[in-house]
Formats: structure tokens, C-alpha cells, sequence
């Protein structure tokens, strides 16, 4: 997920302001992304991904079994009162009785149903929502054990950009955030660009810190002059 921005905000910012609340020391800041590094929580236990409910491929994978196991059992009830097959079940038997393993058209019916239920394997043993990123457990209040909370992709590279720019020289700005890495890419038409650089890195990693993921990206951030026109 990615947020872009394209002018840079005159007026105050959305997020709070060291007003009424005490700025964190840098001993605090680096406690509190030291024990965000690891995706760990506080029972020790590995912090686990949201799973998905997977109701459009189950939905659809219940109709068409259900519609050719249907069709199927028809046929043989059909069959069973003394009627004819229906053409398509006799054709049917008829090629798989007679073509060799080696044809083209079998090779290529092995291949998509190979595919199909590979697809199905992935599915039924990967979590998927990959846009929920798992936050931290709260410590120390009673009853939270069983809390899962999850910030969406989109919502944090928001948040980093409009953080991103508050820096002085930052004219614009695109935040991607992953669940490993976030690559933050700037354009600043005033400033050194190393001096940039590094504001944005140390704004940037103060703001993934507190965004209380339970396994803290990686921050990657390039400065750029903007093109001339």
C-alpha cells in the first residue's frame, strides 16, 4: 500500500501536538523500538497473522462441485429409470477410453487440474490479508489476553506521509508500506539533501515505532530534487 502527496500542508497538523503531553525521551524512543524489532508479544507467543475468510473461492468451489455432482447424479438416476446417458457422459467415457496418456489434450487437462488444486492448497494453508498488519497486545490490563489488532496497509503509509511532511524542505512525498520493509521516497526543493535525509529518517522511525506493529519494518528513505519543468 502507498500514500502520495503532492503539496505540502500550511496549516496545522491532524496529529497531536506535544501540547498538554510530555515529548518521549530518546531513551524511551529506542526501549520502545527495541522491543518492537521482533514480531513477539508480551506471552512470548509469535505474533500471527489475520487469516482470511476465503468466501469467494469457497463459494465458488461449492457451486461448481455442487453443480457437476448434480448434473452427475441426474445423469445416473436417468440412467437407472432406463433412459440414455446424456451425450456428453458418453463422449466422455469414450475419450477417456481411447486416447493415450500422451495426447496433447490430456496433458493439458492434467496440467489445469494440477494448477486448480495447487491453487486450492495455497489457499486453504496460506492466512492471506496481506493489506491487516498485526499490532502489539496491550500490557498490563486485565481481560485484553484474547485482543488481536491490525492497522491496515494504507492507513499507515497516511500517517507516515503526513508525518513525512512536517519535515522543513519536503515538498513532496510517497510512503509504501509492506510487511517487512517501508520505502519512503521524497522530493525537496530547499535543503541539503542529506540534511533532508536525515530528519526524514529520524521522523520516520519515531513514527513506525509508535505505530505499535507487532514486527517493525524496515525503513528505507531516498531524498530527490523534483524535475524542472
Amino acid at each position: 500500500m502507498s500514500a502520495n502527496t503532492w503539496r505540502k500542508p500550511t496549516g496545522d497538523s491532524d496529529l497531536p501536538s506535544d501540547s498538554g503531553q510530555a515529548a518521549p525521551s530518546p531513551d524511551a524512543t529506542r526501549g520502545a523500538g527495541a522491543g518492537a524489532t521482533a514480531p513477539i508479544d508480551e506471552s512470548g507467543r509469535s505474533a500471527r497473522r489475520f487469516w482470511s475468510a476465503r468466501r469467494i473461492p469457497a463459494a465458488l468451489v461449492a457451486l461448481l462441485s455442487a453443480a457437476a455432482v448434480g448434473l452427475l447424479l441426474y445423469d445416473v438416476a436417468a440412467v437407472r429409470a432406463g433412459r440414455s446417458a446424456m451425450r456428453w457422459r458418453r463422449r466422455l467415457a469414450e475419450e477417456l477410453a481411447t486416447r493415450p496418456l500422451d495426447d496433447i489434450w490430456v496433458i493439458v487437462g492434467a496440467a489445469v487440474a494440477m494448477a486448480l488444486g495447487l491453487w486450492l492448497f495455497l489457499l486453504a494453508v496460506t492466512p492471506g490479508l496481506r493489506r491487516l498488519l498485526p499490532m502489539r497486545r496491550p500490557t498490563g490490563i486485565p481481560g485484553t489476553e484474547q485482543v488481536r489488532a491490525g492497522l491496515d496497509r494504507r492507513a499507515a503509509a497516511l500517517v507516515l506521509r503526513d508525518r513525512a511532511m512536517q519535515v522543513p524542505g519536503v515538498q513532496s512525498t510517497r510512503v509504501d508500506v509492506g510487511r517487512r520493509k517501508v520505502k519512503a521516497r521524497a522530493w525537496a526543493h530547499f535543503r541539503d539533501l542529506e540534511e533532508v535525509r536525515t530528519d526524514l529518517d529520524a521522523t520516520l522511525g519515531e513514527a513506525v515505532t509508535f505505530l505499535g506493529l507487532a514486527r517493525q519494518p524496515a525503513l528505507t528513505v531516498h531524498v530527490r530534487r523534483p524535475k524542472k519543468d
